[in-house]
Order: C-alpha cells, then structure tokens, then sequence
C-alpha cells in the first residue's frame, strides 16, 4: 500500500526531528531514517554546548532566536566560554572581537591574569583571550526527544530503517521508495539527510550544492586534578582545539575537519593523539587515561552557511541540509523559519530578524 503525505523529510537526525515538530500541526508528515535510531549519526556524537559565536558573525541570528526556546525547555546549563590566545594572538583576539561587535553578542576582552583565573594550571604562554559569558552546556539528547514526541504528537509518522532508495517527480508530487520496501507519495521533500545530503539530492534529480562531511573527534579524559565544575567551554582562538567538563571528565576535540564520506564515522588514533599533545600545551594537568573517543560528520556547504530553502530548479524539493557544527544550537529557529518558508505562514517573533535569503540555496547560482 502506497502512504500519502504532504510532505516527507528524508533524516530523524536533529534537523529533521525539529523540522517534523513544526510541520506536523499543519501539514501530513512522514520522517524517513535510515537507522535504525534516529540521531545515530551527528546528533547523537555533539560536544553538547550552545556558544553563540560558534559559526561566526552570520550564524548568531539564528543562534540568539534559538535561545528563549532552549531555556524555556530547561535544558541549557551556565558554562560561560573563552576563546583562549598566545601573546602572538593578541591581532587575532582583536579581530575576534571587531567581528561580533556589533552582534549583539556579550563578549569581553581578557589578558592573563583574566583567563588564569578561569583555568586552573594555565601554562605562561597563554596571555590572553575572549570570554563569552552565556555560552552554555546543551542537553541534546532531552532536545532531540522533545522534538521526536512533538513530532509524533503532532501526527508525524516515523519510518526508522527506511533508506530513501528513489525518488521520482510526477504531476506535482514525489513517488518515493525505500529500500526495505516502502512506498509513499509526498508533495515536498525535505532533505535534512546531514552527511548525505548531496546524495539525496542527485537521488532526487536535484544538482548537488557541495555539501561536504568533515570529520570531527571527541575524546573523554581522566584527568589529574579532575576539571573544575567551574571550567569554562575552552577554544584556541586559531580553532586548534577546544575542551569543556562533563561530569567530572574531560571532553577534548582537536577541531578536526578531516574529508570525509557519508558513513559511521569512527574516530582516528591520530586525531585523539595530537588533541592530547595541544592539551598538553596549555596546563600542566596530568592524563590519566582516554576513557573514550568518538567521532561525528559535520556538513558544511561551500560558504560555510546552513542552506533553507527550495531548490531553484527541482519543483517541490527543500532543502535542510549544511548545518556545519552549529546545527543542534540553532536547531529552534532553523526549524521555525524552514517550516514558515515550507507552509508560506508569516514570521513570528522567533524568525521576524532573519534574513532567509543569507541561508537561500539559490545564492550558488
């Protein structure tokens, strides 16, 4: 038996829960994921924190309109972040904060005796940095299951183990399979596929936009001392390494963005190896041991932007795809300004100050 609906989101992953939760209310929604548990992939493996300079200048819209959402939830937790320098960053901590001066973001310009007293066994060669006080720590996994029951709630359907296998436009609608057997009929089709967001799309007929996996690496650290409850989200301003307490531990990523295919994406010894040697660098704190490491795929478009929007050329396909690393901290009004832009509803007072066309994929021409 064929299902019909108005609209079929191909990934369960954060894009495409918070995407279902918005439609569902006004539209028949059906969620297709590959695996066999939605957010297996990218959303399952976040570092888990919410900074709203993560991203850069063009992200922070989305990033504030997200935040009264997150904390009226209840799950966003006070870290505060520092973007942490050298004495021959100091141009660079300038640049930082000439770039989101006018953002309307809260930052502060700190010297040594600032970021030592954030970071117990700061080493002597870091002598400045950039804090941002709401940075906080995010609970994904609580955001994704609201979005998932919301969903569900709203009369969204979920097919889990539903690999979109083809995708065919006729007389103004999708006629879709899956590769255990499923068919279904949609007007839209929503590619919030992450990693295989460029393969959905050439499945669809649709011209690939250049959305590339990185991969990004995780591990968690026994230290000695334990990381303060205190310690901030720590970043190199020059995007080398970043760390944050979780629970008594250490979460440590080297800021990888290694090329990578769409796949389960496992962590490289190497990766974890030169996380540890920058560590290293920074405090004189003791590693007792790698309890733990991961590693996730962030999609980044070429521009570095999320792209929102339908397709110039292929009728009736939206895309929601190019989240970079900032997808889960933006995931609110991403998901509010994709569902308005998909039911053509009016803007609200989450999305009234975004510019949708910055996030267009008509701007690659």
């Amino acid at each position: 038996m064929t299902e019909d609906y108005d609209i079929a989101i191909v990934g369960a992953g954060m894009a495409g829960a918070s995407l279902a939760a918005e439609l569902a209310p006004h539209a028949r929604v059906v969620v297709l994921e590959a695996e066999e548990q939605p957010g297996y992939h990218t959303t399952g493996r976040s570092a888990a924190f919410w900074d709203e300079c993560y991203g850069g200048p063009d992200i922070v819209p989305l990033t504030v309109a997200s935040g009264p959402f997150l904390r009226a939830l209840g799950i966003l937790s006070p870290r505060g972040g520092l973007y942490l320098g050298r004495d021959s960053d100091a141009a660079e901590l300038d640049a930082f904060m000439d770039r989101f001066a006018r953002s309307g973001v809260e930052i502060h310009r700190l010297h040594r005796d600032g970021v030592a007293a954030l970071i117990p066994g700061l080493k002597p060669q870091w002598t400045g940095g950039v804090s941002e006080p709401a940075s906080a720590d995010i609970d994904v996994a609580a955001l994704h299951q609201h979005y998932l029951t919301q969903a569900r709630h709203g009369g969204a359907v979920l097919h889990t183990r539903a690999r979109l296998s083809a995708a065919e436009r006729e007389g103004g609608r999708w006629r879709l399979a899956c590769e255990r057997g499923q068919e279904l009929i949609a007007g839209v089709l929503v590619d919030a596929a992450g990693a295989w967001a460029d393969p959905v799309a050439t499945l669809a007929g649709a011209q690939p936009l250049g959305i590339a996996p990185k991969l990004r690496t995780v591990a968690q650290l026994r230290t000695a001392p334990a990381p303060p409850a205190t310690l901030p989200l720590t970043l190199d301003i020059r995007g080398s390494f970043y760390f944050k307490p979780e629970s008594g531990r250490l979460w440590l990523s080297p800021h990888d963005e290694s090329a990578s295919e769409p796949c389960d994406a496992a962590p490289e010894e190497l990766a974890v190896a030169e996380a540890i040697d920058r560590f290293e660098a920074v405090v004189d704190w003791k590693i007792e041991a790698v309890e733990r490491r991961w590693a996730g795929l962030r999609s980044f478009a070429p521009d570095r932007l999320p792209v929102y929007g339908f397709d110039a050329r292929r009728d009736g396909f939206f895309w929601f795809a190019g989240q970079g690393g900032f997808g889960i901290q933006t995931a609110p009004a991403a998901a509010r300004l994709a569902a308005q832009t998909i039911l053509g509803l009016p803007r609200d007072t989450m999305t009234a100050a975004l510019d949708a066309a910055l996030y267009a994929p008509d701007r690659f021409g």
